[in-house]
């Protein structure tokens, strides 16, 4: 897929699905969304009898409003991998699943909502999203392909069971590959400002403006001060059972997952990146500590890359992990060869190779670029021929990011 002369790289393009709103999509999804916890048995029992790999469960089980989970809704309902949407709501909680509705719609994107109140309950809703499903599905597989240059592509990154080898074979070797996706014009994503303590003057010197470096470190301070409110840190037992020995080691090797290009930007769940480059995602909420801890695991954050228009996630993991995500395709990045050995049906990428002298750093990171554009064209990645399509929403809230967040929007 990737050639490489010299010091250049050349990616093809290749088909995408071309969306009525203008983006493009790797994927085409069918979303069945709950919209409040009481839907999330019909929605889900509708996903297991379409028994199709590419209609998935997403959905929001709060019953009482909030801002975030609605523009991360929003946004997911209508990522480029999304081609239409049911929506299931019981019918007395507070989501606005109208203004939704006539969001999906604006977006060109074919979307039916059923609530469970008005069509005769569990049984008879089941069966009607259901058909709703293969009419949507049908109208989706009628959007037109063309051309994707690997500009157009977003994406995203995130640790998750490191361990010791974390920060010396997996995380900089997909620091690599984002250096090389970045050259080409793509848009990656990089987090988490509670996984960045001790990171943040460091981070700042690579912003593209004092103003966005100042940003930077900001960030990372609100994420230690909420994280010190919490009694909680990123700092797990089982990072320390890996070998991890203190928060600054554990941070530089997830820092490590971001290469050496310059960063552009600070986005927030749910915002899409206005140009292609670096961006850091703020994954804590602004104000008081008020929601429990930022995220209540890997899965939590991935949603949040998607909800930004990743089309591809690369996990890295020492310790192990078998998870991927509903909408977009997640690749696992391994950084232990034990661990590889152990699961090697659940790990795209053996990282842990780079240990035992049987690759460099930039060879797994051209192994990582090349897997990129290969599930891109349609290869599955292993969590995503396994069926793995998890999946949460949360409370949280965030202030609108101000405009030395992206600097390069007003260039």
């Amino acid at each position: 897929m990737v050639t490489k002369t010299g010091d250049t790289t050349t990616f093809p393009s290749f088909q995408a699905w071309l969306r009525p709103d203008g983006r493009k999509g790797i994927r085409n999804v069918i979303c069945v969304v709950y919209l409040v916890e009481c839907a999330h048995h019909v929605a889900r029992k509708i996903v297991n009898t379409c028994n199709d790999d590419e209609v998935h469960l997403i959905g929001f089980p709060g019953c009482y409003p909030n801002d975030y989970a609605y523009k991360m809704m929003e946004a997911l309902c209508t990522h480029p991998n999304v081609g239409g949407a049911v929506l299931v709501s019981l019918g007395c909680e507070s989501f606005n699943r109208e203004a939704l509705k006539r969001h999906i719609e604006a977006s060109g994107r074919p979307v039916e909502t059923y609530v469970i109140q008005n069509e005769g309950g569990t049984l008879a809703t089941i069966e009607k999203g259901v058909a709703a499903v293969r009419r949507i599905q049908t109208i989706a597989n009628q959007t037109p392909r063309g051309d994707m240059d690997v500009s157009e592509l977003i994406v995203g990154t995130i640790c998750g069971g490191s361990d010791g080898t974390s920060g010396i074979t997996a995380n900089p070797a997909v620091g690599r590959a984002f250096d090389t996706l970045g050259a080409a014009g793509a848009t990656c994503i990089f987090e988490e400002t509670g996984e960045l303590v001790g990171c943040e003057k460091i981070m700042a010197s690579r912003a593209v403006t004092p103003e966005l470096g100042a940003e930077l470190e900001a960030s990372v301070v609100k994420a230690e001060h909420y994280y010190t409110i919490m009694g909680f840190g990123s700092f797990a037992p089982g990072n320390a059972e890996g070998g991890l020995t203190t928060q600054e080691e554990k941070s530089m090797g997830a820092y490590s997952k971001s290469g050496s290009a310059p960063i552009c930007g600070i986005i927030k769940p749910g915002d899409v990146p206005p140009t292609g480059g670096l961006y850091l995602l703020d994954v804590v909420p602004d104000g008081e500590p008020r929601f429990g801890f930022p995220n209540i695991s890997d899965n939590a954050e991935i949603v949040e890359m998607i909800a930004c228009g990743a089309h591809v996630t690369l996990f890295t993991t020492g310790r192990g992990s078998v998870v991927g995500s509903a909408i977009s395709p997640v690749i696992k990045v391994c950084a232990n060869p034990e661990t590889y050995r152990k699961l090697s049906g659940d790990m795209d990428i053996d990282a842990g190779s780079i240990m035992e002298g049987r690759a460099t750093l930039d060879q797994v990171g051209e192994d990582i670029t090349d897997l990129v554009l290969r599930v891109a064209v349609g290869e599955r990645s292993l969590s995503e021929a396994m069926g793995h399509q998890e999946f949460i929403l949360t409370y949280k809230a965030f202030d609108p990011i101000g405009p030395a967040c992206l600097p390069l929007r007003r260039a």
